[in-house]
Parts: C-alpha cells; sequence; structure tokens
C-alpha cells in the first residue's frame, strides 16, 4: 500500500475538481459513497478512492480517463462490486470510475449468435432481454455482476465445464487506454489471425490496462430440454472421483459443483432446503429430452460406482431455479454461520486429475490446523473455493488463516495449477504470481508500463511497479 505524497494529493484534488465540472452532481465525494466503492465482499483491506464518477457513455470515460492522465491521477474502474481480492481498493487515493449507468445493449445478432453490451450491463439484465430470442449467455459467477467487470477480471462460475469462461465467450472489447484513445480490440468474426489478441491481453487484466466500455460476447441457444439434480457422497473424495470420471468419459455436463457438507448444512438452513447433510454434487445437463436423460443415467452409474446415493432429478424450472438459487447463496449461507468473523474466500484450480489429492490435502491442512473451512467448487474443471472465518482483532487467528491459504495457493501451483481459477489476483494474490510465472512476470510488467507508462489506472493491483 503507498503512501500519498502532498504533491499527488494537490494533483488529485485538481482532478476531483476537473471531473466535478465534467459530471455535476454525477461526481460523488459523498463518505460512504466512497467507502462502497472502495471495500468488496471479502476481509480485504479496503480503501476509499476521493471521489466516485458516475459515467453515462464512452466519451464521458474518455475525458475523465484525459483528465486522469493530465494530473497524472489513480483511475479505477468500477461495475458492481462484487470482486473478493480487494480489486478496487483505492490505496493511493484517486477517482472510482463506476461505469453502472452505461446499461445499453448496443445489438443482438440472433443469426450469428452473438451481440454488443456496454459494460455496465449485468449477466442477468442480458439474459431477461434475451429470452424472446432463444438465446442466452451463459457465465454465471453466481453474483449478478456487471459484463464489464466479467471480462476484466476473467469471470467463470458454474456453467464453465460446458461454455468456459470470459476468455472463451468475449468477441471484442471497446476500451479506453490511459493516454485517452479508444481501442476496438477485435471485429465480429468468430476467428481471426491478424495481429497481437488484444482482445485476451484486456480480458483478466482487472482495469490495470484500461477502461472496458463495450463487450462483444459469444451468445448460446437455449437448451430444448434441461435436467437438474443432486447426488450424495459419503466423502469429497468420492465426489471428486465421481467428477473425473465423468469428465474423463466424456460425458457432456453442463454444470457439476461440489459442495461439502458444511455448507449443505448452511444452505438448508438460509436457503429452507431440506438436503442431505452430505458432500454432494449439483449437477445439470442440456440437450435434448432424450440425450439429458441419457446422460443423468449414465452419471448415477458412475456415482454409485463411486460410493455415490441416489440421484435425485429436478426437471420442472422453478424446481432447477430453486435448487441452482440454494447453491448460488451458499456463499451467504455460509456468512450466517459465523456472524461475528469476518470471512475470507480463495480459490485455486489444478488439473482435473490432481482434484481428489489436492482437496484432501487441503482438508487435512485445515484439520491440523484446527480451521473451519467449507469447501465448494466448479469440479469440472478442477477449481474450488474454500470460505475460512477469522476474528481480525485476533492477530494470531489472522496469521493462521494468512498462512492456510499460503499453503493452498503454492500447493495448487505445485500441482501445476493456479492459484486462482477466478477470483483474480487484485491485491490478494499479488504475491504468488512469481511463484506461477516466473519469468513470465517480467513481461507482465514490461507490458503494463508500455500501455500505462503514468501507472494511472489502478495502481497496485496484479504486479508491483
Amino acid at each position: 500500500m503507498s503512501a500519498v505524497t502532498k504533491q499527488t494529493r494537490n494533483s488529485i484534488s485538481h482532478a476531483v475538481a476537473e471531473v466535478s465540472a465534467l459530471l455535476g452532481d454525477r461526481l460523488s465525494t459523498s463518505g460512504a459513497v466512497r467507502e462502497q466503492h472502495g471495500n468488496d465482499l471479502t476481509w480485504n483491506i479496503g480503501a476509499a478512492p476521493d471521489a466516485v464518477a458516475f459515467v453515462k457513455n464512452i466519451e464521458e470515460i474518455q475525458s475523465v480517463v484525459r483528465i486522469c492522465s493530465k494530473y497524472d491521477c489513480p483511475l479505477i474502474p468500477f461495475g458492481t462490486g462484487t470482486s473478493l481480492e480487494g480489486h478496487f481498493a483505492a490505496y493511493q487515493g484517486g477517482i472510482c470510475l463506476d461505469v453502472s449507468q452505461m446499461q445499453n445493449i448496443i445489438n443482438v445478432n440472433a443469426d450469428d449468435l452473438d451481440c454488443r453490451v456496454e459494460a455496465g450491463v449485468t449477466r442477468n439484465a442480458l439474459n431477461t432481454h434475451l429470452r424472446d430470442t432463444g438465446l442466452f449467455f451463459p457465465i454465471d459467477p453466481g453474483a449478478d455482476a456487471s459484463l464489464g467487470g466479467m471480462a476484466a477480471t476473467r469471470a467463470s462460475g458454474t456453467n464453465a465445464v460446458r461454455h468456459g469462461t470470459m476468455r472463451d465467450n468475449v468477441l471484442s472489447l471497446t476500451a479506453v487506454m490511459p493516454n485517452g484513445e479508444i481501442v476496438r480490440t477485435a471485429s465480429r468474426a468468430k476467428k481471426s489471425s491478424a495481429g497481437y489478441d488484444l482482445t485476451r491481453l484486456m480480458v483478466g487484466s482487472e482495469g490495470t490496462l484500461g477502461v472496458i466500455a463495450e463487450v462483444g460476447l459469444k451468445l448460446y441457444g437455449i437448451p430444448e430440454s434441461i435436467l437438474a439434480g443432486v447426488c450424495t457422497f459419503n466423502t469429497i473424495d468420492e465426489c471428486c472421483r465421481a467428477t473425473i470420471m465423468a469428465i474423463q468419459m466424456g460425458l457432456p455436463i453442463a454444470r457439476i459443483e461440489l459442495v461439502d457438507h458444511h455448507n449443505i448444512k448452511a444452505i438448508n438452513v438460509y436457503s429452507k432446503m431440506k438436503l442431505e447433510e452430505k458432500p454432494t454434487l449439483f449437477l445439470e445437463f442440456h440437450g435434448t429430452p432424450v440425450s439429458t436423460k441419457e446422460q443423468a443415467e449414465t452419471f448415477a452409474e458412475i456415482a454409485a460406482d463411486c460410493g455415490g446415493g441416489k440421484f435425485n432429478w429436478a426437471e420442472k424450472e422453478e424446481d432447477r431455479n430453486t435448487l441452482w438459487k440454494a447453491r448460488h447463496d451458499a456463499f451467504w449461507a455460509t456468512k450466517a454461520m459465523m456472524p461475528d468473523k469476518e470471512r475470507l474466500s480463495t480459490d485455486v484450480c489444478v488439473p482435473i486429475s490432481r482434484l481428489a489429492e489436492c482437496v484432501a490435502e487441503t482438508q487435512a491442512d485445515f484439520e491440523q490446523h484446527n480451521l473451519f473451512g467449507p469447501i465448494i467448487g466448479h469440479v469440472g474443471d478442477g477449481n474450488f473455493h474454500c470460505i475460512l472465518f477469522c476474528d481480525r482483532n485476533d492477530a494470531q487467528e489472522v496469521k493462521k488463516v494468512n498462512d492456510a491459504c499460503e499453503r493452498l495457493a503454492l500447493r495448487a501451483i505445485a500441482m501445476e495449477g493456479t492459484c486462482t481459477g477466478e477470483h483474480g489476483i487484485g491485491v490478494g494474490k499479488m504475491k504468488y504470481l512469481e511463484a506461477e510465472h516466473g519469468a513470465g512476470l517480467a513481461v507482465m510488467r514490461t507490458i503494463k508500463k508500455a500501455i500505462d507508462p503514468q501507472n494511472i489506472m489502478n495502481p497496485g493491483k496484479i504486479i508491483k511497479l
């Protein structure tokens, strides 16, 4: 966390005054608004910006960026505030650029299965708009995040095992670069070999290279038949083995989520469910009525071979929605388990063949150090999350939790995995990048310096300069 010098403070004040003249009452210096835009949903220490600018179009983004460039003022892009690794904490002060009012769905090209939206459009708003076209956008991180923010953090979620992550579903971006230039990273063509892949460079850049203003996305047809269900197991190892077998035999699963017994207990209370309190897989299959039934029956056989119980299906839309809402509410359900403690949510991802091993070692680690750490995850692609609880006033407990998170990240990297499958780096996981990328980190630093030589774009995130 960098100290803000008197000279920097004066420059920021000049930038705030000029943006205020541009936006009027859409530039807020309210303490409550600033605080909201400086703290995320987990326990990273936040920091409020000096002001929050609510922009309505790309031209206003461009004007604010140019002002910040003029005064060397830090600029932190903000979508809906659902990130988990301190992505928008303003440690160096500056202006938070809130794009939530940019909610235009610019076009939908049903014949080409793509669309273009402004950065503030949320995934739920897009899918509501698409409903009558027979199309949908599949990336579902749980929270109703903005699509610009999802691109910036390379979000993922429950459908990733079939449809991939934002990296796989963003066709192009329009971004305002640190010098104020507007760049469109690609055309609408489904593929191209023309030059560097600027789209993939910006996806996952977490606001450190520019401000994403518009996003071009792939769309998919709504399946004729959707079949969801749950299957309980005696151990998490059995859940993992069933998942690995299903993936390796090529079963086209749309969603497969691991929820441990701690989470099931919390879900039952929070969402008023009556699920058996055992390690459980939540699944969903897409296709025709015949194919989804065949897929479910095949998985039931795999589960039985791995020690699983009966696979209970949910065919009606309202039953499926209830099931998946309960899964998505697990984040809040666990918070209710220990309301007096702060919660740290962390994730890793490993090759699918190492998943059971990584989960088992993590559970043993938590048990050895007397830590309560419910596990939940998108296990179809080797990604799982741990929720850890901590009293921040207890220095020993804080250290114990931080040490466990570090061991988990390094354990995943040692298994040829990654310290984060979808949460991103922000400030929370910067210290693991060298272990994961080695000399590649210097290349990233070179790119950052070349594109943002003033270091005004979300400074202090991903890479230290």
